[in-house]
């Protein structure tokens, strides 16, 4: 250690958020750059390196092939299947000095395809997979926790080639076997979830999920197994069958009192609106509920190309909307709330008591577009046929209660963006929800043909004519899976990391004074890096306090302390991960140590 490129810290990194990000910077693992980007220590590029050879032994397993793509590419390629545009922001671009327009690479479905339209030509050489283990860059808006949500990461996609569907299903099948086995040689809590595809697009996609109380992912679990993350869970055929329709008449034409507007001054929210309805229009059976009433949220939905498009979404005042199970559903585009100007450029809509009868002015058919000036209104599935709300009367200090969907107002569709909530019924039918956060470090997809038809790729088929080609696609998040690990296993005093990925087996500790704890110390580090172990040996001239606490925040798995006890012939012998500390014999240590590394 006396020579090893490192320095522990003994303050928080001012930007760190989350115990993986503080441990990693604090015990010299990495050091920031700049938001987002990070420096690889010797110590942390270990640990990365570790992750890398177990991907790549699993990989190869299933019979992957690795190639490298550059991380500088050309516009083209990209403006074939539009991501050019869809990616939008999150795109780095720039310049040759001949005005020649390139991007730094965020992923490499293009590279991937033209490479196999270049060099495969016949059904024969196929199936095939290919995979890289490479540095990608995404203009994250909002850099944050470390690893885990950086600009510049190090991930693992691997790409499969079919001519049929079957086959794409047997090489998801096996992208998703060795990735189960990647996660458990990597010992870390995860799950897998049904996960929408993004931009990627295709249709079969899950997530990996490292359980982890502060993950930046919500998903959600039922008693039946179901499980998604939150982005994927529709809730459209669940809501349907559960929502409580109390109004009806004969021929499916909904009768109740007819809707009255009630004066309600200055209630602009949910809770005040109740108070005013509680207070001036009582119910006979129960109090008013926030779940009684309509909230109508408006958007603007700005796409890549610079269009924009206003929507407004009708969900019940008791929910939020979910702004990232939005932006799934409105993708490409971004949703952006309704700004001042906005709102004046649709002087009907009267901020705080926006009702359904202005926006929902008569049902579009299929493949309709809303008449010009007209806002498209979409509801949650809860505002089923014939159910009744209490919602703004579209004018100041008013609102209107005994509003019926389909006779007092239409929309143009349902969308689920609401945010979840623990016990919310289960789309599988089998109970409640329950939530839990985790940190994606896998997501896999089948892609289909979308690709292969935008460049090109087709191959000969058994009867000679021209096939396209269907693709999967598999990442893998090399680098976020450190700061996953971390998170899983690191405690107050610092990281403690599985064996599998410590960047040391051993850490020897010479804590005395004297050449003969040193020299003690010495023979040991040696004699256990002879037998195949990787050991760090403290030789540093400083407190034994000092090196214990660097001990802890490094956090090898084992720990040998030559010290005090050298002089009653024992050395002391200690598990990061479970604490325990034992006294052995010197003359034993070597022994025991290798018994209890090789007998896990």
């Amino acid at each position: 250690m006396s020579e090893l490129f490192f320095r522990t810290l003994r303050e928080d990194p001012a930007d760190a958020e989350l115990p993986s990000h503080r441990w990693l910077v604090r015990a010299g693992y990495i050091r920031r750059v700049a938001p987002g980007i990070y420096t690889w220590l010797p110590l942390g590029l270990r640990v990365l390196q570790r992750v890398e050879e177990i991907v790549r032994e699993e990989m190869a397993a299933m019979g992957g092939q690795e190639v490298r793509f550059p991380a500088l590419l050309p516009r083209e390629p990209y403006e074939a299947t539009n991501r050019w545009t869809e990616y939008g922001p999150n795109l780095f671009r720039l310049q040759d000095r001949k005005h020649g327009e390139y991007l730094l690479g965020p992923t490499h479905e293009e590279m991937f395809t033209l490479a196999v339209k270049d060099l495969v030509s016949s059904y024969k050489e196929l199936p095939l997979v290919l995979y890289q283990i490479q540095t990608k860059y995404r203009d994250e808006a909002r850099p944050r926790a470390g690893l885990l949500r950086g600009r510049e990461f190090v991930m693992k996609d691997a790409y499969s080639f079919d001519l049929t569907e079957e086959g794409l299903a047997e090489a998801y099948r096996k992208h998703r076997d060795a990735y189960i086995k990647v996660f458990d040689r990597l010992g870390m809590e995860y799950v897998i979830v049904h996960a929408d595809a993004g931009a990627m697009g295709g249709s079969a996609s899950e997530e990996f999920l490292a359980v982890a109380e502060n993950g930046e992912d919500t998903f959600v679990r039922s008693p039946g197994g179901y499980a998604a993350n939150v982005e994927a869970v529709d809730r459209v055929p669940a809501a349907l069958a559960a929502a409580e329709v109390t109004i009806k008449a004969e021929g499916g034409a909904p009768f109740a009192p007819e809707a009255t507007d009630i004066e309600t001054p200055g209630a602009t929210t949910i809770a005040t609106v109740v108070d005013a309805l509680n207070d001036h229009a009582p119910r006979d059976d129960r109090p008013w509920q926030a779940s009684d009433t309509l909230k109508n949220v408006v958007f603007m939905l700005v796409y890549p190309d610079g269009s924009k498009e206003p929507l407004a979404i009708g969900i019940p005042g008791d929910r939020e909307v979910d702004p990232k199970r939005l932006e799934v559903r409105v993708q490409p585009a971004e949703a952006v709330p309704f700004s001042e100007a906005d709102f004046a450029a649709y002087p009907d809509l009267v901020k705080g008591y926006i009702g359904p009868k202005v926006l929902g002015i008569g049902e579009l058919g299929e493949g309709d577009e809303p008449a010009p000036g007209r806002i498209r209104y979409l509801v949650d599935p809860a505002v089923t046929h014939g159910s009744s709300w209490v919602s703004g009367a579209d004018r100041a200090d008013h609102h209107s209660i005994n509003l019926v969907a389909g006779r007092d107002f239409s929309h143009d569709g349902l969308i689920d963006v609401v945010t979840l909530r623990e016990g919310d019924p289960a789309p599988d039918g089998s109970g409640p929800l329950s939530l839990a956060r985790g940190i994606e470090i896998g997501h896999i997809f089948q892609l289909g043909r979308k690709y292969a038809d935008a460049l090109g790729l087709t191959v000969l088929d058994h009867n000679g004519k021209q096939a396209p080609v269907t693709m999967g696609s598999y990442g893998l998040g090399v680098s976020r899976a450190v700061a996953a690990v971390a998170e899983g296993t690191c405690d107050e005093k610092g990281l403690a990391w599985p064996r599998a990925l410590a960047p040391y087996d051993v850490h020897v500790l010479a804590t005395g004074k004297g050449e003969e704890v040193l020299a003690e110390a010495t023979r040991i580090a040696e004699e256990l890096a002879a037998a195949g172990l990787e050991v760090l040996l403290d030789d540093r001239k400083a407190s034994p306090g000092v090196k214990f606490a660097d001990s802890e925040v490094l956090g090898m798995p084992t720990s040998v302390v030559v010290g005090r006890g050298l002089a009653d012939g024992v050395v002391e012998v200690r598990d990061r991960t479970s604490g325990d500390q034992r006294n052995v014999p010197v003359a034993d240590a070597v022994t025991e140590v290798l018994t209890e590394i090789n007998g896990r």
